[in-house]
């Protein structure tokens, strides 16, 4: 037995019972699912040793696995419920999607970077192969799937476009997601595509967890609670001309 191999089984127990009991995290499917999932399958080899910490996790493209915590209380916020239809977009390697579906939503995740996706096809076959994988342009939504009861999108946006909250259902759907702080800077990458742990949401400031409800007048947003947590590359507005 090689004895210093990463003993994943531990680290996930003391995920559950150090970050997440302790910090509001009550809904017992989601402190389950996050005891039972191999958070380490969802990652590339080189950066497996990194699943259990709290922080988020660097993966390639710019992109991060969400701090556990953050993950499992945006989770909790969304309130899902048996048999409802969930869309999580920005899903990366698939563990929120993971999680979301052992609360017993039926869910589609969304991706467009092939690196990601690949590993989320993997990972998913293997551990919730309840999970539908789509590929397409994030900021597009998945309109084909629509309406939906709930949407989560995976990481911070400065806005929720008006093309994604049109896809949930009418006076009842609820979206999940960060609403980033603005002056919004992309952080460092290492050479090797990924950055140092910690870095992925380095100078992207404290955003603000919110729950929206589609409503006859409108998405009608309700804070949650202060959160860091990367922006997505595909929500990033654009540059402005410079004179």
């Amino acid at each position: 037995m090689d004895i210093s191999a990463p003993d994943f089984t531990t680290a996930r127990q003391l995920m559950v019972d150090g970050q997440l009991r302790p910090t509001k995290v009550n809904d017992p499917r989601v402190l389950e699912a996050m005891r039972r999932l191999p958070r380490e399958r969802f990652l590339p080899p080189a950066a497996a040793s990194l699943a259990y910490i709290d922080e988020d996790v660097p993966l390639p493209g710019g992109r991060a696995l969400m701090e556990p915590l953050v993950l499992a209380r945006l989770i909790q916020l969304a309130a899902p419920r048996a048999g409802e239809r969930a869309l999580v977009i920005g899903a990366g390697t698939g563990y929120g999607a993971a999680v979301l579906a052992a609360t017993g939503a039926s869910v589609v995740a969304l991706e467009e970077d092939k690196t990601l996706l690949a590993l989320a096809r993997g990972a998913l076959a293997a551990l919730a192969p309840s999970v539908v994988l789509a590929e397409g342009p994030l900021a597009a939504g998945w309109p084909s799937g629509a309406p939906w009861d709930l949407i989560f999108i995976e990481g911070a946006v400065p806005a929720v476009p008006a093309a994604i909250a049109e896809q949930l259902r009418a006076e009842a759907g609820r979206l999940v997601t960060v609403l980033a702080p603005s002056g919004l800077a992309p952080s460092g990458l290492a050479p090797s595509g990924l950055a140092a742990p910690g870095s992925a949401s380095a100078g992207h400031g404290i955003g603000r967890a919110v729950l929206a409800e589609r409503t006859p007048a409108g998405l009608a947003m309700r804070p949650a609670f202060d959160c860091a947590t990367p922006l997505l590359p595909a929500f990033r507005p654009a540059p402005g001309f410079v004179f």
